[in-house]
């Protein structure tokens, strides 16, 4: 097992610029906690200056919550403090961004005080707006990170769809070596790594921030780690807003399935956008040209990669944002012109991420909670047979990207854990959602919608962007349902299925200087 920092009962610890004295005189509870901010570190090596003006404090927590005594963990926090009158303090706000369970979030909190994103400023300067790098991930420890030559060697990999029977030994390859990389390097820390211990962590980290009841705002899978905790802790919900909602019958496995269908779905939108701006693009004039050429370009790279570096995996890693983000698709667009109709490699160079430190930790952790979560199946021929129908059916986008992604779970080193019963009554959280959402599809927040009854749930119809309240999305009906939510308690009435709708934001216009 990995060497871990071990604290004493009662002991200061200085991390980040901030102390947290941990005094703990009953070992049959968890840890009673005061926490102390300092502004952060100018130097910080992972977030750059994406801390400026927030304050940096760290708790520690047990790395197993049934032995609160035992070995404890980091975790890296950072608060922006209300700017408003005592009299008009709303509390706190624990933020988590999701896409992957296994993301940062230090540099949250200024984007939600400030006004940047939306919401309006007078709501966010109400809150103490809490960022943290969950268990694991960032500048918490344990950092995870394991094979790095899985997903980010330092040569194009194979080719995501197997084609033979040797390409799909080089990806299992691949992935039970990356698995065993990551028990060798910490054991049965990987035990405590899953979306209830840090549900437990958020529930210690209210404690210590000295709040009866913590709100919560969540993205993606953040909003699975939000629905957790509520369910644990109900009692000490105040407010909770979830946007783009994993209900429980989309973790794991299953869940990768559905994914897969609703992804095909989603890019096929990206490409009925090219295909109207044919006299741009020259790609096509139907989502069936555009999506022949797309997968033209993917050809392209199969047997020549650009530098060595960019196969058709790479090639597929660059376009799959397409299906999260709507402002990116004319810069995208223009990228596949250049590299399918001029075999100009500059735009897909430009696009080519190689994976850095953040990137090998986010992955490792993605793997880490999703393993955990869940019982993947590790009989290999489900997957193959699984995945190989539902590529033959004509799910081509995403289907063998999710598969090698998901795939270290076949081989994983420890046991999933028991998943969490999710639902609880008396909590009113806010549910937000995308109808043509991908990577959260549009059945999860139903799901948890059901499992709350008291919960409302707002969906942003036609609505193609993950994340649809104060992001980029910039749909103005969304972000208002979250500001009133957060300024008093305002929740649409109840109605069959979503209690609200809002229309979805206009999709982007061509950019004549990415086109």
């Amino acid at each position: 097992m990995k060497k871990l920092v071990v604290t004493s009962a009662a002991v200061a610890v200085v991390l980040a610029g901030a102390s947290v004295v941990i005094a703990q005189t009953d070992r049959s509870g968890p840890p009673a906690a005061t926490m102390t901010w300092s502004p952060c570190p100018e130097d910080d090596p992972i977030m750059e200056d994406y801390l400026a003006g927030l304050e940096c404090g760290s708790l520690q927590v047990p790395l197993d919550h049934s032995d609160p005594g035992g070995e404890q963990i980091t975790l890296e926090l950072t608060r922006a403090s209300h700017t408003v009158p005592p009299e008009e303090y709303q509390g706190v706000v624990l933020v988590n961004r999701g896409l992957w369970p296994g993301a940062i979030g230090r540099d949250l909190p200024t984007r939600f005080a400030d006004g940047s994103t939306g919401l309006p400023q007078e709501v966010g300067a109400a809150y103490d707006w809490i960022g943290f790098d969950p268990r694991g991930v960032g500048a918490s420890e344990p950092r995870v990170t394991c094979d790095p030559d899985y997903l980010y060697p330092e040569q194009a990999r194979p080719d995501y769809v197997p084609h033979t029977a040797a390409q799909q030994q080089q990806w299992l390859d691949r992935a039970e070596a990356f698995a065993d990389s990551c028990g060798s390097a910490y054991g049965d820390v990987l035990e405590h790594l899953g979306t209830k211990d840090t549900a437990h962590d958020l529930d210690l980290v209210r404690q210590a921030l000295g709040e009866e009841r913590i709100s919560y705002l969540g993205y993606s899978y953040g909003t699975y780690l939000g629905s957790v905790y509520a369910s644990l802790y109900p009692d000490r919900v105040h407010r909770m807003v979830l946007d783009s909602v994993m209900g429980p019958g989309s973790i794991g496995y299953q869940g990768s399935l559905e994914q897969n269908v609703a992804f095909q779905e989603r890019a096929g939108i990206w490409f009925d956008w090219i295909a109207g701006y044919d006299d741009v693009y020259q790609l096509g004039s139907t989502r069936e040209e555009v999506e022949a050429n797309y997968y033209r370009g993917m050809d392209m790279l199969r047997d020549a990669p650009i530098d060595g570096l960019i196969g058709a995996a790479e090639y597929n890693d660059v376009f799959i944002v397409n299906a999260y983000r709507t402002y990116i698709w004319s810069y995208h667009a223009g990228v596949l012109a250049d590299w399918v109709l001029r075999e100009d490699p500059s735009g897909l160079r430009d696009n080519y991420m190689p994976g850095d430190y953040p990137a090998q930790n986010t992955y490792a952790m993605q793997a880490a909670i999703q393993c955990r979560d869940s019982a993947w199946p590790r009989e290999w021929q489900q997957w193959q047979d699984d995945h190989t129908s539902q590529y033959e059916a004509g799910d081509r986008f995403m289907t063998w990207h999710n598969a090698w992604y998901n795939a270290p779970c076949a081989f994983w080193p420890v046991p999933a854990d028991t998943p969490q019963e999710i639902g609880a009554d008396g909590v009113g959280m806010l549910l937000l959602q995308a109808e043509n959402d991908a990577a959260t599809p549009v059945a999860g927040a139903h799901e948890v919608h059901e499992l709350f009854p008291d919960s409302r749930f707002v969906l942003e119809r036609g609505g193609n962007f993950h994340g649809t309240s104060l992001t980029a999305n910039a749909n103005a009906c969304m972000n208002d349902w979250v500001a009133g939510y957060l300024r008093d308690g305002t929740l649409p009435d109840a109605a069959d299925g979503p209690d609200a709708y809002c229309e979805a934001s206009a999709p982007p216009e061509p950019d004549p200087e990415t086109s």
